[in-house]
């Protein structure tokens, strides 16, 4: 055996004592990251014996008569021999931005500057640039397109060596870089095969989550909002017929209260079906709706009034703004004796503030105990709400009304 013979041979070696270390890893294929999410530690190895075998390249180049230099056929040398890394060194995994197209040029000029050191330094360690082509053509190349592209390598080298006299060398480079190749590409339909079945198992988590959620939304609509809407019906024929009957209007008022609460909880109902079945939540960009809708139902006037540059909202904190509103004009209209109601909504650099204001005329009494203490589910609801997003709520009595503020974080 030549000593080029066993030199590569040596290569040959060290390649399949990595790849041993690799079959006894716990994450075998899924762990050389091909799609370069995470580095487990495959793959940072990997990586490292990559860059140690383009060392051993130069160095190895540097070693081998005739040696490189910076005039005659060394210059020529030195060049290929930089040329070479820089091309290979183009290819790297980490580097994602680099297309397809662009990896097989690199590929090629990595094969042309192997053939000059063939014919150049022939006892070099040119046998490395095709191993290398093959190994990043599996790695990261369509199946077809890899294959080509280690083929014309193989076909360039190989003929140059058996012309220059180096039979056996080219027959060395055929069974080094073949074998790597089907080896790599193997390890990355096994990735890819992990990465499918996770995609699998996490749309098989997700349709039982929706399926979950729409059997939810079934019985809140059969059961909740079915027994909401006839307890409305109810409560609305009782106030007509105590109205009818003349019967005190403290009891006509409970009962209007008393309906105006299961209406309000069957549109709450609704909206959460809607939600249970993934319709979008309702934001601050419906605000102006609902208070055209309440306007329209009390016959209040109600002032809407934006400040700053409306920005998108995280999902809790679009809900929480809406519901507040909701919440504090349903209280303005059960417990108060507004006549005019204020509602801005301020994004400012650090928060988004609401505020809802209502306004009575002078001697008018103060809203009931429940909208003044807060100790109803509503503002306890709010205040909660604000809370859980890292904000605050306050609710308030001013000199002719009440007023709710709420503030979260930006």
């Amino acid at each position: 055996m030549t000593h080029m013979r066993r030199r590569a041979y040596r290569l040959h070696s060290h390649m399949l004592a990595l790849w041993k270390w690799f079959t006894q890893s716990r994450s075998r294929g899924a762990g050389l990251g091909f799609n370069d999410g995470h580095a487990p530690v495959e793959l940072i190895v990997l990586r490292c014996f990559g860059l140690v075998w383009l060392g051993v390249v130069v160095l190895g180049t540097a070693a081998t008569k005739p040696h490189p230099a910076l005039h005659g056929r060394g210059l020529a040398i030195l060049a290929a021999t930089i040329a070479l890394v820089a091309a290979a060194l183009s290819t790297w995994p980490p580097n994602a931005r680099v297309s397809a197209r662009g990896r097989v040029a690199a590929l090629v000029c990595v094969t042309l500057a192997a053939a000059v050191l063939v014919t150049l330094q022939p006892h070099g360690l040119w046998q490395a640039g095709p191993v290398f082509v093959g190994i990043i053509a599996a790695m990261r190349l369509p199946r077809l397109t890899g294959v080509l592209t280690l083929a014309f390598s193989l076909a360039v080298l190989m003929s140059l060596a058996t012309i220059e006299g180096h039979a056996g060398e080219a027959l060395s480079v055929l069974f080094t870089a073949v074998p790597w190749f089907l080896v790599m590409r193997l390890m990355r339909e096994i990735a890819d095969q992990h990465e499918a079945l996770n995609a699998s198992r996490a749309a098989e988590a997700r349709n039982a989550v929706a399926a979950e959620r729409g059997r939810l939304a079934r019985e809140m609509h059969d059961v909740l909002a079915h027994s909401l809407s006839a307890l409305a019906l109810q409560l609305e024929s009782t106030r007509l017929l105590a109205r009818d009957r003349g019967v005190g209007r403290e009891l006509t008022r409970a009962l209007d209260q008393a309906h105006h609460i299961a209406a309000s909880g069957l549109q709450d109902a609704r909206r959460a079906i809607a939600t249970a079945r993934g319709e979008e939540l309702p934001g601050p960009d419906r605000i102006g709706l609902l208070a055209d809708a309440f306007e329209e139902q009390s016959g209040l006037p109600v002032a809407v009034e934006v400040e700053g540059q409306p920005r998108e909202l995280p999902p809790d904190a679009r809900l929480a703004v809406y519901r507040t509103a909701q919440e504090a004009l349903t209280n303005v209209r059960r417990h108060a004796a507004a006549e005019r109601i204020e509602v801005k909504l301020a994004y400012l650099p650090q928060s988004t503030v609401l505020v809802v204001e209502d306004h009575a005329s002078a001697g008018t009494p103060p809203p009931a105990a429940l909208g003044l203490t807060g100790d109803g589910y509503g503002l306890t609801g709010m205040r909660e709400r604000a809370k859980l997003l890292g904000g605050e709520l306050h609710a308030e009595p001013t000199d002719d009304g009440f007023r709710v503020e709420l503030r979260l974080p930006a």
